[in-house]
């Protein structure tokens, strides 16, 4: 085999083993084999792939999941690593489904130019937040439900209960379940009291305390990655006039080639017979997309520019919707300048005439 050509690799990623395929510049499969999911077996795969010619991509399933520590192993020895989404149901149905058909696939989709995805970065500051938020997002969850379930047991709960918790709301309420001291179980209301106390009201407040912990940690990184993000030396204007626009836009920006100048908001037709309108697209980063979403709604609240501009495209007949769709765009690309500055620099808000088309 000719150690001068060029190849692409494709892995479908798994929790033990990892599958590769390697093909030619003309698509044909030079070889396939299972690695295991260990820095040697990083090592091995990478050196095998070699062994056919110069690695241009490695196309990867999974790398935020399974893939996760080969990509970290990838990038560190040079290569690079395009992100593949797994084949459409369509074409499992016609092909078949096997680790080493789907290791081909991969490849394949990277080989035509379909898979052009950048993979999330797995270091530094942006994934302690990253991590930090999945325990975050599960524990305000539970919390959530916890919440709920202590107010659905008092709705149906003895009126001797009722009346101890009359009147509260939030966490008073929550601290007076956890309060209560309901003596040996012999009837509905002592039972409701234990239900209260020990199920519910204090496994709230344990979850708030987790909570009140990961936000502790939490506000340090954000504040640090903020910082970054207005010192940016190709940062020319301040960042929008809004406490909570930095952090949410950096929470999202854990790679800028990740992320688009339209974030995902960009139009789509949706077009009907006279009806003439556009929709938000709702795909790409949808960490981003929730972050434009929270900004979008501060904004109209806080924001006297915004709540203008509300008003006036109120009054031009635009629903809620459309409005709300018009403003994470133009707040998408008011952040995109100093996420990644392009050339040739846009107004972050367009003048009146424009409908954020």
């Amino acid at each position: 085999m000719s150690e001068d050509q060029d190849v692409t690799v494709g892995v479908d990623t798994h929790k033990d083993v990892h599958v590769a395929a390697v093909l030619d510049q003309t698509g044909r499969v030079l070889g396939t084999r299972g690695f295991p999911t260990t820095m040697r077996g990083y090592a091995q795969l990478a050196t095998w792939a070699e062994s056919f010619g110069t690695v241009v991509k490695v196309g990867m399933e999974g790398s935020g999941s399974y893939g996760a520590g080969l990509l970290r192993f990838l990038t560190d020895y040079g290569l690079t690593v395009v992100e593949v989404d797994r084949p459409d149901r369509s074409t499992r149905r016609r092909i078949g489904k096997t680790d080493t058909i789907d290791a081909e696939s991969a490849a394949r989709a990277v080989l035509s130019g379909r898979a052009t995805g950048t993979p999330k970065t797995r270091h530094a500051q942006v994934e302690m937040i990253r991590a930090l938020r999945v325990a975050r997002r599960r524990a305000m969850k539970a919390r959530i439900q916890a919440g709920g379930q202590v107010e659905a047991l008092i709705v149906s709960a003895p009126e001797p209960v009722r009346q101890l918790v009359r009147g509260l709301a939030g966490k008073r309420r929550i601290r007076v379940c956890a309060a209560l001291r309901p003596g040996t179980v012999s009837d509905p209301a002592t039972a409701t009291k234990v239900a209260l106390r020990s199920l519910l009201a204090r496994r709230w407040l344990a979850l708030q305390a987790e909570i009140d912990d990961l936000d502790s940690h939490l506000a340090a990184l954000v504040t640090a990655a903020a910082r970054i993000w207005s010192c940016c030396p190709a940062s020319a204007s301040t960042p929008p006039d809004n406490s909570s626009s930095p952090p949410a836009t950096t929470l999202t920006a854990c790679t800028p080639k990740r992320l688009s100048p339209d974030c995902g908001v960009a139009p789509i037709p949706a077009s009907s017979g006279r009806t003439d309108r556009h929709r938000l697209h709702r795909g790409g980063d949808r960490d981003a997309n929730r972050a434009l979403w929270r900004i979008t709604l501060v904004r109209m609240r806080c924001h006297q520019p915004t709540k203008d501009y509300v008003t006036r495209r109120t009054a031009e007949g635009k629903t809620k919707t459309e409005i709300m769709r018009c403003l994470k765009r133009y707040i998408a690309r008011e952040a995109f300048t100093h996420l990644a500055p392009r050339p040739t620099e846009q107004a972050p808000w367009p003048g009146a005439t424009t409908d954020g088309r």
